[in-house]
């Protein structure tokens, strides 16, 4: 399985000079949460650690390998990417957008195999969507489609999943059930490293997390170490109150 590090890496984001360089390792196993407020840089972290953004300093390594140096389909078998916000480029069904996932794996021009079809239709299975196969994307909820999207990456079956607020749209249960999944593929030995706007499925969730500030400023560590309530109202700017439910911190705004 794949480590992903950052080497001094600076993420260039518009209007701001500069940040705290960020030296994080992903480890298989390990389930990274990305914590801050609107506007910070968390979507473009994820894209810049995707390779999909140049950074404004520093290097992104994959396996000791600088990413910019390495072939895209390589890249793209370690490492995969769920957007926050995603347009339809053609019409396609539910099983043909899992299939995309599939490509990093096929030679130009190879046609998906059987075994390909099977383990789109798994990660569909899993995601709760297998029904809707047949159903053409754009028609879905925005609930389903980020369903299918997180099939679609499990379909890829990267070592590395980056997913950028993975349980917008979703109700409580397939929040739960989207976790749940999540923990099980980290279990399996794939890293997850995931922008959250839910603190308390971070707190619940994530043992790491990476905090980012207004200013530009960051810290990371193991989650236990992370969640320290004077930090948590300083990063999101709100008193909180701090409850434990089923073992699990709970945090709720003050009024």
């Amino acid at each position: 399985m794949a480590v992903l590090a950052t080497d001094n890496l600076i993420i260039d984001i518009p209007g701001r000079e500069s940040g705290v360089p960020l030296n994080l390792s992903i480890q298989p196993g390990q389930v990274w949460g990305v914590l801050g407020p609107n506007g910070v840089g968390k979507t473009t972290l994820a894209h810049t650690l995707a390779g999909l953004r140049e950074p404004r300093g520093g290097r992104l390594l994959l396996d000791g390998e600088p990413v910019a140096t390495m072939r895209r389909r390589m890249v793209a078998r370690h490492l995969g990417l769920v957007f926050q916000d995603r347009q339809d480029g053609f019409p396609a069904t539910v099983l043909e957008t899992a299939m995309v996932g599939r490509h990093p794996w096929l030679s130009p021009w190879q046609m998906e195999s059987r075994e390909d079809v099977v383990i789109a239709e798994q990660a569909l299975e899993a995601l709760d969507v297998i029904h809707l196969r047949d159903r053409l994307v754009h028609t879905l909820s925005g609930g389903e489609r980020q369903r299918v999207a997180i099939a679609t990456l499990m379909t890829q079956a990267p070592d590395i999943w980056l997913l950028d607020e993975p349980s917008n749209h979703l109700d409580l249960h397939h929040q739960v059930a989207m976790m749940q999944l999540l923990a099980e593929q980290a279990h399996a030995g794939r890293a997850i490293f995931m922008c959250l706007h839910d603190l308390n499925l971070a707190a619940r969730w994530c043992d790491h997390l990476l905090l980012m500030f207004g200013d530009g400023q960051a810290c990371w560590g193991k989650a236990e170490t992370m969640l320290v309530p004077a930090a948590l109202e300083q990063l999101y700017g709100q008193k909180l109150v701090t409850v434990e439910a089923d073992g699990a911190p709970v945090f709720v705004p003050a009024r």
